[in-house]
């Protein structure tokens, strides 16, 4: 089917932290390719994202910093737009879930769901913290892991084992917020009956849209085929859309149901007048961009609250990129385990196309993949900055030392040239064919290929050296390369927005940047801009003709053979890329090892701490004529070797100062023989005799055992002679 226009959303970021690469490698930088890319293509699209400000975890931070819900998420919402627009994602609109147009249509949209009696009602216990006095979610409630013994497993998981878990499960359960034993209360919530869509959903995914990529369809099946059950749309909690019924108070829109209509509400924010046909018009295409942890809620979720409201367009794609590790480790907001977006921005001014160009090329497209400096590095240096940049430098410097800085005459044109500008062709083609299926990886190779394509062809035809003896040939020969540069500003536009621009302004052109919506309603315009001199921004009617003298670029051009025409002056030649040196990438990686030495330490003396106080509970109480029955000495060890055929006894024979006897001991497991021989003791000499193991045992040794589970001796704290009382 042929679209009209195509809405692009990226999953609105929840603004309890800054944005990092894992979140640009996921969606972000995915859904703005496609868009520059269709927009380049002339095609229509609206470019939708926002911050998703409700839910737990928000509420959770702010009491832990003492301010209100609404000064964290003004804080994140102001640093991820920031960073957003630091990386030249430029959406049309990018707005956030605790506007009042949101909040309306939010609530709207519930209501009319529940007049439709799409809900189900249902009343169940669930945890309460009577200090904190609120219901607790999973990972507001933590205990031990019945299956590990983990003491911190979460009430859904236990990271440790991996299980999964209930919060009925957990042994000790606490609330993270006060510590305090949570009890169970009763509450009544309004459920999505997803079970009820699942026939339509198997349908609709499963046969309709097996071109998804195997990835999200893969997930989507698997939940299909487990069976889908209601799911529950509203939460007991203060911070979030209220819910829009009678006997609702205290409760608001579950987040997962309130976030994905933000995608509506801010469509109409940008679009008051026609954000209908956005959304509701057969002849729009509705694409969503990902990460993996969100493919129930955009295959499953939110087309079945799509379906249910009754008219509005359903997702044509979905595609998710997996997750992106750093270093080898999970990316985690809590441990500080990241490159933030922001502070990369500030340590690498004017480099913003090198992290793209190394998310890109290293994207988790079909598996979670691995950013690393030193790759981040090399990619710069021997991609970057050796063949694209070293190609349009090498031909740009040429031209102004040989021909004043001017596009020369084609004079001696050979068959390698013509070859060499055709070759870009099946380029072309393949990184169409990879963006609209969503490779974003193997596009970006295609790009570069024209690059590499520059750059053989120059080193290879030699004009520094050829200019010495035919100056007509030389001109031919840059007059090639320099149709291949054009190729390059419009092949990396989608990827490398900022190089291309630059390089625009080297070449002294414009490009057709295609609709722009942010000016809200009216007659759609494009914008191009011509770089050199300053930038001038220009914009028209999109039917409105270019303006003389203007070259401006779009991607019908990409391939063709005369971009540039003979005279056309240059601008300044300046390097588009940077080498990056050792030292920044080791200041990176000190970093990196600081904070994970940091992290070790800090869970090491919480261990420390945790193990120290765990005490054994006392026993029941003795009188003192029991305890006076005690007789406990001092004793030297003398010989000690294990007993055969066990773990953890060991055979000690022990000068009590009375006389010479034998115990056994289960300590094996934390002394070998050797800590023994030597060692004064403590022991309770009385004890009645006991065979072990076909050895007598007479008496004990007295130890202490802390939280961490290892046998300590009870030692004299001066050596005393053997046989000294203890009482």
């Amino acid at each position: 089917m042929s679209y009209k226009r195509t809405l692009v959303t990226c999953a609105l970021p929840y603004a309890n932290g800054p944005v990092h690469i894992g979140h640009l490698a996921g969606a972000y930088i995915p859904g703005d390719i496609y868009v520059r890319y269709l927009r380049m293509r002339g095609e229509d699209v609206v470019f939708i994202c926002g911050s998703d400000e409700h839910g737990v975890p928000i509420t959770i931070k702010a009491r832990e910093q003492g301010v209100t819900p609404q000064d964290i998420v003004d804080k994140y919402h102001k640093v991820m737009k920031d960073a957003f627009t630091g990386l030249g994602i430029n959406y049309d609109i990018y707005s956030r879930t605790s506007s009042a147009v949101h909040e309306k249509n939010a609530a709207e949209f519930f209501r009319k769901l529940y007049d439709q009696n799409d809900f189900v009602t249902q009343e169940s216990e669930q945890l309460y913290d009577e200090e904190a006095k609120m219901f607790l979610t999973d990972r507001l409630i933590e205990g031990t892991c019945p299956k590990c013994g983990n003491p911190h497993a979460y009430g859904d998981q236990c990271e440790k084992c991996g299980c999964t878990l209930s919060p009925e499960e957990l042994l000790d359960p606490k609330s993270k917020l006060s510590g305090s034993t949570p009890v169970k209360k009763k509450t009544k919530h309004w459920y999505l009956p997803l079970d009820k869509y699942e026939p339509w959903l198997r349908d609709w995914i499963l046969e309709q849209h097996k071109e998804w990529k195997t990835n999200v369809y893969g997930q989507c099946k698997s939940w299909l085929d487990g069976g889908l059950q209601p799911r529950a749309v509203t939460r007991d909690l203060d911070w979030g859309v209220p819910v829009p019924v009678e006997g609702a108070e205290g409760k608001v829109l579950y987040v997962w149901f309130d976030a994905p209509i933000g995608y509506i509400s801010n469509t109409k924010e940008l679009l008051p007048q026609s954000w209908e046909k956005w959304w509701k018009d057969p002849e729009t295409r509705l694409v969503h961009f990902i990460g993996k942890d969100n493919i129930v809620f955009h295959c499953i979720v939110f087309p079945s609250m799509l379906k249910a409201y009754g008219d509005y367009v359903l997702p044509d794609n979905v595609p998710s990129n997996e997750f992106l590790n750093l270093e080898g480790d999970k990316i985690s907001t809590s441990r500080n385990w990241a490159v933030w977006v922001h502070e990369y921005e500030e340590q690498f001014p004017g480099q913003e196309d090198v992290l793209r160009y190394v998310l890109t090329a290293n994207a988790p497209e079909t598996k979670d993949n691995d950013f690393t400096w030193k790759d981040f590095q090399g990619r710069n240096n021997s991609e970057l900055v050796a063949i694209f940049g070293n190609f349009v430098n090498r031909a740009v410097v040429l031209t102004q030392k040989y021909f004043g800085g001017k596009v020369p005459q084609n004079l001696k044109p050979q068959a390698i040239d013509a070859e060499t500008l055709a070759s870009v062709k099946p380029c072309r083609e393949a990184l169409e064919k990879y963006i609209e299926t969503f490779h974003f990886r193997e596009a970006l190779k295609e790009a570069m290929n024209i690059a590499r394509i520059g750059n053989k062809y120059i080193s290879d035809m030699e004009p520094w050296k050829v200019a010495k003896e035919d100056m007509d040939r030389t001109a031919s020969i840059l007059y090639t390369c320099l149709q291949l540069c054009s190729d390059c500003a419009i092949a990396f536009e989608p990827f490398l927005p900022f190089s291309a621009e630059k390089l625009r302004g080297i070449l002294r052109v414009g490009i057709d940047a295609g609709w722009d919506h942010r000016a809200g309603e009216g007659t759609p315009t494009v914008n191009f801009y011509k770089e050199g001199e300053g930038k001038a921004v220009h914009t028209r009617p999109a039917s409105a003709p270019i303006p003389a003298g203007e070259i401006v670029l779009n991607w019908e051009m990409l391939g063709a053979n005369e971009l540039l025409p003979s005279g056309h002056e240059l601008g300044e030649a300046v390097l588009l890329f940077q080498k990056i040196e050792d030292s920044v990438v080791e200041a990176q990686m000190a970093r990196l090892e600081a904070i994970k030495k940091a992290r070790e330490e800090a869970e090491a003396a919480k261990a420390a701490a945790e193990a120290a106080a765990k005490v054994e509970p006392q026993k029941p109480e003795v009188t003192f004529d029991d305890f006076g029955a005690m007789d406990i000495r001092t004793a030297t060890v003398l010989a000690a070797e294990r007993v055969p055929k066990t773990d953890k006894l060991l055979k000690l024979t022990i000068d009590t100062g009375i006389d010479e006897r034998t115990i056994v001991s289960g300590i094996a497991e934390y002394y070998s023989p050797e800590d023994m021989l030597g060692k004064q003791i403590c022991i309770l000499a009385n004890l009645a005799p006991r065979v072990i193991r076909g050895i007598e045992s007479r008496g004990m040794i007295l130890m202490a055992k802390q939280g961490d589970g290892k046998m300590r001796f009870i030692t004299p704290e001066e050596a005393l002679t053997n046989g000294a009382q203890i009482g």
